[in-house]
């Protein structure tokens, strides 16, 4: 007898504007995971493995003008093949569950609407990319842009070596990356999941493990 092919593991990213929190509650995620016992993998975008931290570094950091609008999103699109090759899709298809601060729909909503590159010529990139990979749910953690930016402004102490060449573009951005998160959720409602990031960490990590229970049946 063959046998069956291993499921796949689920794959799970948080996406928002900056400052809205998604480091903190992966982190809070993973805790909870561990204590399940569900063998998980941890990454980020840009980066999450070697060559594309690489990467990070130069799209995070910097002058706001460092790049061209297509420049950065084939930038962050380079980064997202390799990690989605090193460390993903090695993750998903050992069974292991994937956590990810950020994946494609932050290049949708920053460099696709954003910096103007548009918003269908990422959607195109990211398919010759990825192919038929995607999120099986996303969690959008959504706060005022002001709000968000002076938590972000606060975390920064090292200003030498800041990631914060985003925060310093100019506040319609933000607007424009923000409203393009919610018209996402709007628009694949069976994947996405619109949360108050401006909720007590706590709080907010519960309400996160609760919409993750009941989307894949998880117990505790």
């Amino acid at each position: 007898m063959t046998a069956s092919p291993r499921k796949k593991g689920p794959f799970i990213t948080l996406e928002g504007g900056e400052g809205s929190g998604k480091s903190t509650q992966i982190k809070l995620l993973s805790q909870w995971f561990e204590g399940l016992g569900i063998d998980h993998v941890c990454t980020r975008e840009p980066g999450g493995a070697p060559g594309a931290e690489q990467i990070r570094n130069l799209v995070l950091t910097g002058d706001v003008d460092r790049w061209t609008p297509m420049t950065e999103v084939l930038l962050y699109t380079a980064a997202r093949s390799d990690h989605v090759e090193r460390v993903i899709t090695p993750a998903l298809d050992a069974g292991r569950w994937v956590l990810c601060d950020r994946f494609y729909d932050s290049s949708i909503a920053y460099q696709g609407a954003g910096r103007g590159v548009g918003v269908e010529k990422v959607r195109d990139l990211q398919k010759l990319v990825l192919g038929d990979l995607k999120p099986d749910l996303t969690l959008i953690l959504d706060l005022p842009v002001q709000v968000g930016l002076g938590r972000a402004v606060s975390r920064e102490t090292d200003k030498a070596a800041a990631e914060d060449r985003f925060e310093r573009m100019d506040i319609s951005l933000h607007e424009t990356f923000r409203s393009v998160f919610l018209e996402i959720a709007d628009q694949e409602p069976d994947r996405c999941v619109v949360l108050d990031a401006g909720q007590d960490v706590e709080v907010l990590q519960q309400t996160l493990r609760g919409v993750i229970a009941q989307k894949f049946g998880l117990a505790g």
